[in-house]
């Protein structure tokens, strides 16, 4: 069912049982004309809900393009989801969620509200974030999602070049396992691998983050 205020893309296919456009879940909700957009060739499985937006965050929820839906998933109001992500069977978004360009959330997965998912991050089967996911990481971890590498898998798979992946991975290992405080961190990764876009994208996610960002498990 496509529901009102409800705009669809061009190739754009929603299956039956799926609920596209009803109103938030949110009490705060009250009948306001908030919108749903969504992006050219996406797919929208059985069973999926999406809630369009509300007052609280700028009356809109928005997906891509070429955005996959999976079967169970919900996308709760005032979500913008990047073009190209797959929401794999039962994943959850909380209201006002971020999801960035080419995340792969696994079956289950869940992302607390307000946070963010950062570009090509993979979030394993029933990861619990509460936090940001930066982008290019793996996180895993039904209580409590935890760093656990980076999405070497899914960069090589979308072309990243080897030296690209290799400063990534030295750029994590700095920031998340060094003994340097998190400021320092990011400014040695910076002054030495500030050269690659990627590595500036990962720096500046994390420096920007409200919520904190997931991170390894404690020794």
């Amino acid at each position: 069912m496509v529901a009102r205020n409800t705009t669809i893309g061009a190739r754009t296919r929603v299956f039956q049982f799926a609920s596209v456009g009803e109103d938030s879940q949110d009490l705060k909700y009250k009948g306001e004309p908030s919108r749903l957009e969504i992006g050219d060739e996406c797919r929208i499985r059985e069973f999926a809900s999406i809630h369009r937006g509300t007052e609280g965050g700028g009356m809109l929820t928005k997906l891509g393009n070429r955005v996959l839906v999976m079967n169970y998933v919900h996308i709760a109001h005032n979500c913008r989801i990047g073009d190209d992500v797959i929401l794999t069977n039962g994943a959850q978004l909380g209201g006002h969620c971020v999801v960035e360009e080419c995340a792969n959330l696994s079956a289950m997965a869940a992302v607390h509200q307000f946070s963010r998912v950062g570009a090509h991050a993979f979030l394993a089967a029933g990861a619990l974030a509460a936090q940001d996911v930066p982008p290019y990481v793996m996180v895993a971890g039904a209580e409590r999602a935890r760093l656990v590498g980076i999405n070497e898998i899914g960069l090589q798979r979308r072309g990243f070049a080897p030296e690209t992946i290799q400063a990534l991975k030295s750029a994590t290992r700095t920031i998340f396992y060094s003994r340097l405080a998190r400021e320092d961190a990011l400014k040695k990764v910076l002054d030495e691998l500030g050269g690659f876009p990627e590595v500036r994208r990962l720096v500046d996610f994390i420096a920007s983050s409200e919520r904190g960002v997931v991170h390894r498990e404690r020794e």
